[in-house]
């Protein structure tokens, strides 16, 4: 771990220091028209009156302007409310129309996003900060949880804007005029985190980070790196030098569509729908408009929270988006995105529930689909599957106009009881998964080896399917199972269960544990980027895992850049990958690292 200027000691693994401290304390094409309501025929049943497109945001998406009086002291009530609420049910999106906004600080806390209403970041201009640190938890940054930026301009009061956050807090489309910290003050412990088509004039600091991925930027320089910083398409990211210094550059990103996002043209809202770029470097803004096409709020069924599982599926059947605004969504069966180019698009970390074990969502084998900005929370009644994508044996070529999950994230526990048997599965060929975090808690309420039992997080059966930002901790068995062809990775960042009992309960067959990323004994062709693998087996230190990376022995499979890491000794590592790399040492917190494989 690095050291701040102001502070000699070496940080303490920040999964270790969490734990500890939780012990202590327990281009689309324009949609058809809506129909209307249709005449019924003798006998038959009445359709449902058509669903509105557009309407009213919601009591929890706060516009402001700069004529906006006390801006301050609402930024400061909702921070109030957030600031400590990791597990509440408070979801808020602040949005910023276009201008310049002065002397702000904007301290964003759980499910709050903030966002610009501009084409592009410097349409929106605050001259002050938008903040995350961890005076909350002690100066600890490692639950910095389920926060957003995207889309504005900032000139940081102190030239520095710190931005110190965990997994799920994406910072995108950000234009940063001076230097980026991204550790809490005092340079405390750290694990994040993801950045992604932003400009950052000065210099990104990431200090006590263990990890970092940054996508398709532009930094004016970098610090230093822990274990594992990854950068694909990033002008100014540092050379390649894994393991020391620890980074992973690659000068482009394959394939990428940015995110869909909310703006205003004129008084009226709209949602921009970024174009696919292939081999992909730098921002995709700042040089005119912004490539890609639009389509007007109307063509959105605006959802608010309470809106039934049925709801959501008419308003999709009408050939309307959805536009999920800040809330708790309880579904008593999948919402069903079955039509080409639907964009499912969640404001504030609106959050789906899904009740009786049913699955959340399941998206069809058709193209352009784009999920976006929401979270699937398990409920406790087990669900097979949390989010489906393609549905079982899934083939079309969807190459040209890939699904793309982006800012999707999924939690089993920690807000209470919950269970699934796989959190996520990809069947559909060419998804493209941008950013996830899919968590099996570790801590809060529901939380136990069986309480909140989750065997595999990620399961990718597709073929041709990229994951930039892949963030999987602690599942019971396979953090990821990858069964496609040509799969590839571009970062990825895991912690094994902390939670296990004993070394049979993590048994497989005659291999001590579950790697954390397996792939398919019969897949040919896959590749992986900057990709680790911690553990901390907690309730049993004895607890001994083989490696972290399972894959077939073949010259099509190939990896750069792994590792794997024993937080203070509690659980060790024999291998990195297979039956190559170096055993974990002791209690020493150091990465025993493969550079390339095979």
């Amino acid at each position: 771990m690095p050291t701040s200027p102001t502070n000699s000691a070496t940080p303490e693994p920040s999964g270790v220091r969490r734990r500890a401290l939780l012990g202590a304390a327990a281009a689309a094409p324009v949609l058809a028209g809506l129909s209307g309501t249709a005449a019924a025929a003798p006998g038959s049943r009445r359709r449902p009156r058509a669903l509105p497109g557009g309407g009213d945001l919601g009591p929890n998406v706060i516009v402001f302007d700069p004529s906006t009086p006390d801006i301050q002291a609402r930024l400061d009530e909702i921070f109030r409310q957030q600031e400590r609420a990791q597990f509440g049910t408070g979801r808020y999106q602040l949005l910023f129309k276009p201008g310049t906004y002065n002397g702000l600080n904007a301290q964003i806390g759980f499910y709050t996003s903030i966002s610009g209403l501009g084409l592009s970041p410097d349409d929106t201009t605050i001259n002050g900060d938008v903040t995350v640190d961890a005076g909350w938890f002690d100066g600890n940054a490692t639950q910095n949880f389920w926060r957003s930026a995207e889309n504005l301009a900032l000139v940081p009061v102190n030239g520095t804007n710190r931005w110190a956050v965990a997994q799920a807090a994406p910072f995108r489309r950000m234009h940063v005029r001076g230097g980026l910290n991204l550790a809490p003050a005092g340079y405390g412990w750290a694990s994040g985190g993801y950045i992604a088509d932003s400009r950052v004039d000065g210099t990104v600091g990431p200090y006590s980070q263990q990890q970092w991925y940054t996508r398709d930027s532009a930094v004016g320089g970098w610090t230093n790196g822990v274990w594992n910083m990854v950068f694909s398409g990033v002008e100014g990211a540092p050379a390649q030098g894994f393991p020391d210094p620890p980074y992973t550059t690659l000068d482009t990103t394959p394939i990428s569509r940015e995110k869909p996002f909310l703006y205003l043209e004129g008084a009226d809202y709209r949602v921009f729908l970024p174009a696919l770029r292939t081999n992909a470097r730098g921002v995709t803004w700042g040089n005119g408009t912004p490539r890609g096409t639009s389509l007007p709020l109307d063509r959105f069924y605006v959802a608010k929270p309470g809106d039934s599982a049925a709801t959501l599926n008419q308003a999709l059947e009408q050939g309307l988006n959805l536009l999920l605004t800040p809330g708790i969504y309880h579904v008593d069966q999948p919402v069903r995105v079955n039509r080409a180019d639907t964009v499912v698009l969640g404001l504030g970390y609106a959050t789906l529930i899904p009740d009786n074990g049913v699955t959340a969502l399941r998206v069809a084998d058709v193209d352009g689909v784009r999920l976006a900005g929401f979270l699937v929370d398990a409920g406790p009644v087990n669900s097979p599957v949390l989010l489906e994508v393609g549905p079982e044996g899934a083939s079309a070529d969807h190459s040209a106009n890939p699904i793309t999950v982006q800012d999707v994230f999924i939690r089993i526990g920690g807000a209470g009881p919950g269970k699934a048997t796989t959190s996520m599965v990809i069947n559909a060929r060419h998804t493209v998964v941008d950013h996830t975090w899919v968590w099996r808690a570790d801590h809060g309420d529901g939380v136990g080896w069986e309480t909140n039992r989750c065997d595999y997080g990620v399961v990718v059966n597709g073929d041709d399917v990229l994951a930039t930002g892949l963030f999987v901790e602690h599942f019971n068995k396979y953090d990821v199972q990858w069964n496609g062809e040509r799969g590839r990775t571009i970062f990825f960042q895991n912690e094994k269960a902390y939670d296990a009992p004993d070394q049979a309960a993590v048994q497989n067959g005659s291999i001590k544990g579950y790697a954390a990323y397996k792939v398919g004994d019969q897949v040919t062709t896959h590749e992986g980027w900057g990709m680790g693998s911690y553990c901390y087996y907690n309730v049993n230190p004895g607890i001994v895992q083989h490696h972290g990376f399972a894959a077939p022995e073949r010259d099509g499979v190939r990896f750069h850049s792994l590792s794997v890491v024993s937080l203070s000794g509690n659980g060790q590592y024999e291998c990195v990958i297979n039956d190559t790399g170096s055993p974990t040492s002791g209690t020493n917190t150091v990465p025993s690292t493969v550079v390339s494989y095979p």
